[in-house]
């Protein structure tokens, strides 16, 4: 089964340039920058929901970003400064700055949905076409029964579960919610996200559920616990969560004590 993807975006209109922070930047030296800096900003966010996470690698979230995006730290630091000032980003006392305007213009859809948009519009021009055709024809041939028409209903219907089903994935990530219990939603930045999907290129969605299990059971406290439990297993040939727990088995039973005969006679075959 193909993977699910979630794609972001931001819609932007002609109402986000009439903001009156948007407008103020034109009389401002420099302004056009930190409009083009913002709006990256809030790119940069889309997919940690719409909060940039400080990773802890430099001294400050404003060197990190300037890292990131390939900018001076000095035009990253008036642009931070001026949408904080006006309450557009707010930061935290983890140093963590969340872009509550990109809330608001933030969309997203699954691959899946993509399709089926793109795949009944399809269909209702094929039906357009084929209505306009019927129309010119002085004699129908043909008529469609009720049964038919049914049919098509049956279909609809179907193909509008199938959307509800993919935007319910959106919403529901079985991964983002097990890294949640397992670290905390603060502690989940994009490094961790990238670290994850190598995890589960190498190991699987199963097996990789199955280690964050056992790490919420031993308390670690790093995706780095997580992956060098994998890495034991792969060590140990284990593939397989039936294979792990069959091995977990087996150790259970060589640390039981064995017990003795205690009358020190010989067991006998009856």
């Amino acid at each position: 089964m193909a993977k699910t993807k979630i794609y972001f975006w931001l819609k932007i209109d002609k109402k986000f340039f009439d903001n009156i922070f948007i407008k103020r930047l034109k009389t401002i030296p420099g302004g056009y920058t930190m409009t083009v800096i913002y709006i990256r900003l809030m790119l940069e966010s889309l997919e940690s929901d719409c909060i940039l996470y400080y990773e802890g690698y430099f001294e400050n979230l404003k060197e990190e970003l300037a890292l990131k995006l390939d900018v001076s730290e000095d035009d990253i630091d008036m642009t931070m400064a001026y949408f904080t000032k006006c309450g557009l980003i707010q930061i935290d006392e983890d140093q963590n700055a969340e872009l509550t305007q990109a809330k608001a213009l933030v969309q997203q859809e699954t691959n899946q949905a993509s399709y089926m948009r793109e795949y009944r519009k399809q269909q209702q021009e094929k039906k357009k076409n084929l209505t306009m055709l019927t129309e010119n024809l002085t004699t129908l041939t043909t008529c469609k029964t009720e049964i038919e028409l049914e049919k098509e209903l049956e279909l609809e219907l179907e193909q509008q579960q199938e959307e509800k089903n993919a935007a319910a994935g959106v919403g529901k990530n079985i991964i983002f919610e097990k890294l949640k219990e397992a670290f905390g939603e603060m502690a989940i930045s994009g490094t961790v996200t990238q670290e994850v999907e190598d995890l589960l290129k190498v190991y699987g969605q199963r097996l990789v559920l199955y280690a964050l299990d056992e790490t919420i059971l031993n308390g670690g406290r790093s995706i780095r616990y997580t992956r060098s439990i994998l890495e034991r297993w792969q060590g140990q040939g284990l593939k397989t969560i039936e294979q792990v727990k069959q091995n977990k088995m087996e150790f259970e039973a060589m640390k039981q004590p064995r017990q003795d005969n205690p009358d020190n006679f010989p067991e006998v075959p009856f």
